[in-house]
């Protein structure tokens, strides 16, 4: 046993280059393995007759867990490929006369159980790392929608060999199906399209965080189709995972109001839902409408102009005689809200959005005023 396993071990030296490459540390443990493999050959077959039990294959166990990383499946297979080839090589001095052929059929029967081990043993491993990366991925997803960002996020993202940016997250109904699959497939679809997905089922909802993506509608075409039915809503686009937080507290709000506008197109864009967040309660949505839509406009006629456009209907002739100013005037300060607000008021779910904005920034003056008043 001794000579065969130092044989195997200068063989393995011979033809293996990754082999040659691993530490002092894990060459000898591949070599007591070796060894273990061969001694327990010889304990099995010193059981005579066709009743011979199966093949003890509990020396895998002798090799450290550390080792079951630094060794792939296919260099194991090589291992046990170079060890029966050197046991093969000294058939007819190791078995007695005239039983070569059941000494060759022994180690055909030995290493076929040996190979079924070896996969046993990395598909075992497998699971093991796909539960605690399912684990890592649901309290990524968890803290992200919770909002509690910290260090942890990226050293759990890392254990994941999560790299991408930019970073949007998708939110909407989860299909009926069951979540570990539907999670899954998403996993595999962003392999293929050479994307990182992470997602999570939590209730009702399914949220997918995407990372890599040339363009956030090209992401959300890809996943569409996991969703179940119903509102689909896209975060806007953060540089890195640890900003997802607010793209996931977009989406999340936006589907949550989403109900507020039944013909929206699927999937929409959280910023498209403004409106209808800031009548749901949404603070980010109110802060930002006034940002965009009232504060540029403060203190100019354009906001007389607007309010006014806005109760007459969008007549552009009404508001004009009420502004006492000639239609081509309004026609001009119209083009200019569009240009600092990025809405069209000649449109109708723009305008319903300035309105919402204007509402909102003559609100917040008044509680100011308010305050400063008592």
């Amino acid at each position: 046993m001794g000579s065969l396993g130092t044989a195997a071990m200068a063989r393995m030296d011979d033809q293996l280059s990754w082999f040659r490459a691993l530490s002092a540390e894990d060459r000898s443990w591949v070599g007591l393995v070796a060894q273990a493999g061969i001694a327990a050959f010889v304990e099995w077959f010193q059981h005579a007759g066709e009743n011979r039990p199966t093949p003890s294959i509990e020396f895998f166990g002798t090799a450290p867990r550390e080792l079951k990383r630094s060794i792939s499946l296919q260099q194991t297979v090589d291992i046990v490929r170079i060890v029966v080839e050197v046991v093969e090589a000294q058939t007819d001095e190791l078995a007695a006369p005239g039983g070569e052929d059941q000494l060759e059929q022994a180690m055909l029967r030995y290493t076929r159980d040996v190979a079924f081990a070896a996969a046993h043993v990395y598909a075992r491993e497998a699971e093991a790392r796909g539960a605690w990366d399912a684990r890592l991925e649901a309290l990524i997803v968890d803290a992200l929608v919770r909002g509690e960002v910290d260090d942890g996020l990226h050293s759990w993202a890392a254990a994941l060999g999560w790299t991408s940016s930019p970073v949007v997250v998708i939110a909407g109904r989860a299909p009926e199906d069951d979540p570990r699959a539907v999670i899954d497939g998403l996993r595999e679809k962003g392999r293929r399209i050479g994307m990182d997905l992470l997602a999570g089922v939590q209730a009702d909802r399914l949220i997918v965080i995407v990372g890599g993506a040339n363009s956030v509608d090209a992401a959300a075409k890809q996943v569409v189709a996991r969703f179940g039915e119903g509102p689909i809503v896209i975060g806007p686009e953060v540089p890195d995972l640890h900003a997802a937080a607010r793209s996931a507290k977009a989406a999340l709000a936006g589907l949550k109001a989403s109900s507020g506008w039944p013909d929206a197109p699927r999937p929409v864009h959280a910023e498209d839902l403004l409106a209808e967040r800031a009548l749901d309660g949404d603070d980010d949505a109110r802060e930002q409408l006034i940002e965009n839509v009232y504060l540029p406009l403060a203190g100019t006629p354009l906001l007389d102009t607007l309010a006014t456009y806005l109760e007459q209907g969008t007549s552009l002739e009404a508001t004009a005689r009420l502004l006492f100013v000639h239609p081509n005037t309004v026609r001009y300060r119209l083009k200019k809200i569009t240009e600092l607000t990025g809405y069209q008021p000649t449109e109708g779910r723009s305008a319903f959005t300035l309105q919402v904005g204007l509402i909102l920034g003559r609100l917040s003056e008044s509680a100011v005023t308010w305050r400063a008043l008592t």
